[in-house]
């Protein structure tokens, strides 16, 4: 992945609304686990770009020191042979003088070149510096946002079991509230109080059986006392009532 896109992406992260995507999410902790991944090879990503980044910067400060330096060398060279050619024309030898002499501009020249290649490497340093700067600052950005999606994953999570445990409290509570018909409790009192109407049922049931019998005995005493009676004409007796 080239490192503009790389760069593109910790640039548009960076500027994203959290809040406002999970409000428009339909679920909010697979958004939050989806810009978790995100951030998360978002950032690997760029780690890899950046440390690539500063390894080039670093090759062109190594080069820029390495001019500044054979600069600096070409520069003691011209002068050493600069001074041996005025100690050479100082003893006459005006051939030889003349030869050192050529060297100093050589190395002169050498050094110049030197220079200007020190010279043009220097503001791509600048430049690449502050680029990398930039770069650590965003992905120290990234890793803080990455830091507060996580917490905030962690939030939304015990959040949702907090609801659950209290929707399971809210129903523990209405299956055993008392002024809840529909309650687990109201409907074990409706039954039992469909067994007690049944037992009454059946106690009525039986004393209106009782009853029953007792009338029958008294009709049986009633005809045996008719009975009786007439025995009593058949042997020439009143028909009153039965002495007792």
């Amino acid at each position: 992945m080239a490192k503009q896109s790389i760069f593109g992406r910790i640039s548009t992260l960076m500027k994203a609304n959290i809040n406002a995507l999970l409000d428009q999410a339909e679920d909010p902790q697979k958004m939050l686990d989806q810009l978790v991944r995100d951030y998360t090879n978002s950032i690997a990503d760029a780690e890899s770009a950046i440390a690539e980044t500063i390894g080039n910067l670093r090759l062109l400060e190594r080069d820029h020191q390495e001019d500044v330096q054979a600069a600096a060398e070409w520069g003691n060279k011209a002068l050493a042979a600069s001074r041996k050619a005025d100690e050479l024309r100082g003893v006459g030898n005006t051939a030889d003088a003349d030869k050192f002499d050529n060297l100093a501009k050589v190395a002169l020249q050498r050094q110049i070149s030197e220079e200007n290649e020190a010279r043009t490497i220097a503001p791509t340093i600048a430049t690449q510096t502050e680029v990398v700067e930039k770069l650590k600052d965003g992905l120290n950005g990234m890793k803080v946002k990455l830091d507060q999606l996580r917490a905030k994953r962690s939030e939304l999570l015990a959040r949702a079991k907090t609801a659950e445990a209290q929707n399971r409290v809210h129903d523990a509570v209405k299956s055993i509230d008392v002024l809840d018909p529909t309650s687990e409790l109201g409907r074990f009192e409706d039954k039992v109080r469909r067994q007690e109407a049944l037992a009454a049922g059946k106690q009525e049931l039986a004393a209106s059986s009782l009853d029953a019998q007792f009338e029958s005995l008294e009709d049986v005493g009633q005809l045996t006392e008719v009975e009786a009676r007439l025995a009593a004409l058949k042997t020439g007796g009143a028909a009153g009532a039965i002495e007792r």
